[in-house]
């Protein structure tokens, strides 16, 4: 988890949120959100990601939206990591679908 957030700050992610969903979903026990400032950045961001989880012997990557680079996601199994462009981050507030709504209050307590 730690390594996913410490990786998308290097590519210069910002506004890195990692949400807890143990108990929450079946889906995944994390999710990750993080916004890049072009289409390129998210899809550059994504693509590097994918080759860094192999390094770490996570298989099984599945990667949705890379041709538009708007909004991509990558499915690590537990772990699933939405890259935004920010408008699309903003139009789709997944933080608040999520029940986070509070992080503008308070940005230090789930922020990376």
């Amino acid at each position: 988890m730690e390594f996913i957030e410490h990786f998308l700050d290097s590519k210069k992610a910002k506004d890195i949120v990692s949400i807890n969903l143990e108990g929450k979903s079946a889906m995944a026990d994390y999710l990750v959100i993080a916004t890049g400032t072009s289409q390129r950045q998210v899809a550059s961001m994504a693509e590097l990601l994918r080759e860094e989880l192999k390094k770490k012997g996570i298989r099984n990557i599945h990667i949705e939206g890379l041709p538009q680079g708007d909004w991509v996601l990558v499915d690590a199994g537990d772990v699933i990591i939405h890259l935004f462009r920010h408008e699309i981050r903003s139009y789709y507030n997944l933080e608040k679908m999520w029940g986070m709504e509070h992080l503008e209050k308070n940005p230090k307590a789930t922020r990376f």
